[in-house]
């Protein structure tokens, strides 16, 4: 292979002489330019020039380095702020300033609010006028609210139990078709509640507006519940109320006060009806409670000799003769 001499100058009173092949001649001629250039363009450029530089460069639009590294930081803020909000709301919850329930709720507009003003800060970092976006937008927007109504009553609905606190994170709830569960998350659009059967139900904020909903913890945590019960006629009513108040008082998870109390309720066809009421802090699992009660009444029946009846149909049959 044929060998080049060549004599490459960097300085000027500074001569070396390097033996090299063509291939890396062509190299070093390469690296000498990258490095020219990248000297160059270190002597010249500023940290104004640097924030000014033109990522992405059009007629219509334009993002320059300083307006990604504002972006950033409005994202950084925000994600900060919610942060110390959720530790300042966490730290009253446990001293009992706040309850659970209100405490999701509050911080739930707090985020929204926050990321709203973030997302218009960071759109007039990048020269978008708010305003000129709806107007632009407007004929869209109309057809979206057209098939999109649902959603939107949905999000607003959201917003409402937010704002009015009617709805909380650990209430428990009866909804249609006699559906029990415990509120576990309220979002903007949807909301998710545990049923006893341990499943969760994804359910529209709009069903908690415009439907009929039975917040079994919106004002106290203690519930009244009943059991119906029917004794034969010609029982003892007396030891009757006597032995269902004491299978009542007598379950761990019946509260004391208010004191369980039995009602006669009426004369029924075949029994005489008896209900036999009593609160609970047990909300989610009352029908457990009331299922063990039962057990119990029948236990106490049977030893006081309480008959309890069964309905009974006299039948007469006329034959012609």
């Amino acid at each position: 292979m044929p060998r080049i001499y060549c004599l490459i100058s960097f300085h000027p009173n500074q001569f070396n002489e390097w033996q090299i092949t063509r291939g890396n001649l062509r190299n070093k001629i390469y690296n000498s330019y990258i490095a020219y250039n990248v000297a160059h363009y270190s002597n010249g450029m500023t940290l104004k020039g640097f924030l000014d530089y033109k990522l992405i460069d059009s007629v219509k639009f334009n993002i320059t380095v300083s307006e990604v590294i504002l972006i950033l930081i409005i994202l950084i803020v925000t994600i900060f702020l919610m942060r110390a909000i959720k530790r300042v709301i966490r730290s009253r919850e446990k001293k009992k300033q706040f309850d659970p329930g209100r405490s999701h709720a509050i911080l739930q507009i707090i985020r929204y609010i926050l990321w709203i003003i973030a997302i218009i800060l960071s759109l007039r970092v990048l020269h978008i006028q708010l305003t000129l976006l709806l107007a632009g937008s407007a004929a869209l927007l109309v057809g979206l609210g057209l098939g999109l109504q649902q959603i939107f009553q949905d999000v607003m609905s959201g917003i409402a139990i937010l704002f009015e606190g009617s709805l909380k994170v650990g209430d428990i709830v009866e909804i249609q078709d006699e559906i029990v569960g415990r509120v576990i998350e309220i979002g903007i659009r949807t909301s998710k509640i545990e049923t006893r059967d341990n499943i969760v139900m994804v359910v529209p904020n709009s069903k908690f507006v415009t439907d009929v909903v039975i917040n079994w913890s919106h004002i106290e945590k203690k519930t009244r519940f009943h059991i119906d019960v029917g004794v034969a006629y010609g029982s003892d009513v007396k030891l009757v109320t006597t032995v269902l108040l004491k299978c009542a008082e007598d379950h761990g998870k019946v509260s004391a006060s208010p004191k369980p109390f039995v009602r006669f309720k009426d004369f029924g066809n075949s029994s005489l009806d008896f209900q036999l009421f009593f609160w609970t802090t047990e909300t989610f699992q009352v029908e457990n409670i009331k299922s063990e009660i039962r057990y119990e009444i029948d236990a106490g029946f049977r030893h006081n000799q309480i008959t309890i009846p069964f309905p009974q149909r006299d039948v007469h049959i006329k034959s012609k003769q």
